[in-house]
């Protein structure tokens, strides 16, 4: 059980603190509601590139890095489809340093023409190391705009077109700040062996001046329309082996059937007792590995089977029986002991992953952004309460022909 308090400050940023007497370390974690969905189609990439440009120093505190290094502090940051999040580690005296260093650059992030001109240059080679160059680093740029037509979740953080970073310019980045990195859009929470007030006075010595600015507020997005075909795209690449990849579309993360799709892709591909390594790999020898997974992104997300294909296997044949699993759990069900065995192991996943005080404090930010900030104590139940007809119905409503999207990443030797 995480306890915490939750307050708002004056200029609209929401405050999270936890006291974490189990550490001498502080974390704080800054999470921004701005992620690549929230992108023009036609500058794509600039969440991600920011992730490097808030690296880049103020004119107050040109080195960021340098003065987290001085105290024994570390930091980085991490974009996805729907937000992007800051994490600070350090020791807990020093939590007003790292709270000055977040509000110092959310309000006055220095961006000049050379700071932008060397992370454009950072994120090009990052794309063409690994996305271009590295075995199936590309699956996603292909799945993404397979699977989405219409909804931003059809490209992927680092862009739909490289060009889009290349060329941005110097007026594109500083709106794309001015717009999004607000204290409004934005959820600061904290854990550390300080008491509530005195976490909180320090957010609000620190952030306490930063100007409200215009309100951050949500974006609407375009409805992804139910797909009506099967699809598939072929492509072939200089990689050791052939992938075969089946995705078909679930719903958001507030839909009822969420966690059910979690559990259901357990249940198939997490594991080597899971159905697709017993019949897959281990009776019928069509793959080397096999893997289930759901995108976990809020809005519409994915289920995705996938798999290594065994030495003169016909992907076809492999990708075909990757669907007949997921008819069978739709057509069966679960059984009550595979159902309680993904149960367990995802809270014992979940309790393990609050042991350190900077997961604690993602877990905060994230569950608030989310709308629920008490979900970072109730989820485990909530997965419990998934029962054996309520995976079946998931996977019935998931696992449907005209929703199937097919990717074969074959081997070109």
């Amino acid at each position: 059980m995480i306890e915490y308090r939750k307050s708002i400050l004056d200029n609209g940023l929401t405050v999270l603190t936890h006291e974490a007497w189990d550490t001498p370390l502080a974390a704080v974690n800054l999470l921004y509601g701005v992620g690549s969905r929230n992108e023009d189609p036609r500058r794509t990439g600039f969440a991600h590139l920011f992730e490097h440009l808030m690296f880049g120093g103020t004119e107050r505190v040109p080195d960021f890095d340098g003065v987290l290094s001085r105290i024994g502090g570390e930091s980085n940051a991490a974009t996805n489809c729907d937000y992007t999040d800051y994490y600070i580690t350090l020791p807990a005296g020093d939590l007003g340093t790292a709270l000055m260093l977040e509000a110092d650059r959310m309000a006055s992030l220095d961006i000049t023409q050379r700071a932008l001109e060397v992370q454009q240059h950072v994120v090009t080679e990052e794309y063409r190391q690994r996305y271009m160059n590295q075995p199936y680093g590309d699956v996603w740029l292909l799945l993404r705009p397979l699977c989405y037509k219409v909804h931003p979740y059809r490209w992927a953080t680092i862009g739909a077109d490289i060009r889009h970073v290349a060329e941005a310019t110097l007026a594109d980045v500083r709106a794309f700040h001015d717009r999004w990195y607000r204290p409004s859009g934005a959820v600061l929470a904290i854990a550390a062996p300080l008491p509530h007030d005195e976490q909180l006075r320090q957010a609000r010595q620190a952030f306490g001046a930063v100007a409200a600015g215009h309100p951050v507020e949500a974006q609407p997005l375009p409805a992804e329309p139910e797909q009506t075909a099967a699809r598939e795209l072929r492509v072939r690449r200089p990689v050791p082996d052939s992938k075969v990849y089946v995705a078909w579309p679930m719903g958001d993360h507030d839909d009822p059937l969420f966690r059910a799709c979690d559990l259901m892709t357990d249940i198939l591909g997490t594991g080597t007792s899971s159905r697709l390594h017993q019949r897959l790999v281990r009776a019928e020898g069509l793959f080397s590995d096999v893997d289930a997974c759901i995108s976990g992104d809020q809005g519409p997300g994915l289920v995705v089977l996938s798999g290594t294909v065994a030495d003169g296997i016909d992907p076809r044949r492999a990708a075909d029986a990757l669907q007949a699993e997921a008819r069978r759990l739709a057509d069966e069900g679960p059984s009550e002991h595979e159902l309680q065995k993904v149960i367990n192991r995802y809270e014992n996943t979940f309790v393990f992953g609050q042991y350190k005080a900077a997961d604690r404090a993602y877990g905060l930010a994230y569950y608030t952004w989310l709308g629920d900030t008490d979900l970072v104590n109730r989820e485990p139940d909530l997965y419990r309460r998934v029962d054996t007809a309520t995976l079946q119905q998931a996977a019935r409503s998931v696992f449907v022909d005209h929703h199937e999207n097919r990717l074969y990443y074959e081997a070109d030797r």
